[in-house]
């Protein structure tokens, strides 16, 4: 049975990502710092990981002890973490964790199953942001770790590709998850105005559903409109 790791997978793009990805058959190993009691007890192809991400060392145990039990053949990077307002206010704490979650955990990940990768013919797909193509001020640090997540999966596909392993990178723009529960700002209510968890997930299924041969390297998804809702 081909099986996936996929980050953030306890809620939003992440969970939904896990769900496709067992309709089709696959075992996912979700991580996540929480999971209810009832996906714990749930699907029986859904393994919850709960493990913090930035605890790099634990991270590295976990992946180790997956890779003795099933043959990884996907890797999804979506975990990710912003924190917004001008970037004098941001403490370093929050600037290390944004580095550690959106590049760092990404890249080791990575690095560690990419040989696996290479013999089964995986892939990988890094969840970015549509920040990451633009200049973004009140998130001057959030933008340049997405650019970050951009710039490596470009130059990975160049590394990899002639082995057979697809990289693609989304960049989604705003999305109805909790991400922004750190911001003074949230997506509008709008359906043209945001982005649904599932139209990621299906993002990934449809790269991963491509023939061989063709790989796509991005994919920007962004809503009709453009408007925000400050929080009250």
């Amino acid at each position: 049975m081909k099986a996936a790791i996929v980050t953030g997978a306890s809620s939003g793009i992440g969970q939904e990502i896990s769900r496709l990805l067992m309709e089709q058959g696959m075992r996912v190993y979700g991580f996540g710092r929480t999971f209810p009691k009832e996906k714990e007890q749930g699907n029986t192809l859904f393994v919850p990981v709960v493990c913090e991400l930035t605890d790099l060392h634990r991270v590295r145990e976990t992946v180790e002890d997956i890779r003795k039990k099933d043959e990884i053949c996907l890797l999804v990077n979506n975990a990710g973490v912003g924190y917004f307002g001008l970037h004098e206010e941001l403490n370093p704490q929050k600037i290390h964790e944004m580095v550690t979650v959106n590049v760092e955990i990404p890249m080791v990940l990575t690095q560690m199953l990419l040989r696996d990768l290479k013999r089964c013919g995986g892939a990988v797909v890094n969840i970015s942001s549509v920040t990451a193509k633009q200049n973004n001020p009140h998130g001057c640090a959030y933008g340049a770790t997405k650019a970050a997540l951009g710039s490596f999966s470009g130059s990975l596909f160049a590394e990899a590709r002639k082995y057979g392993v697809r990289i693609a990178a989304i960049h989604p723009d705003m999305t109805a998850t909790q991400f922004y529960r750190n911001a003074d700002f949230e997506q509008a209510e709008e359906t043209d105005c945001r982005l649904d968890p599932t139209e990621v997930a299906q993002a990934v299924l449809w790269i991963l559903q491509q023939r061989q041969g063709l790989n796509v390297t991005e994919i920007v998804l962004q809503p009709q409109k453009h408007r925000i809702r400050r929080k009250k």
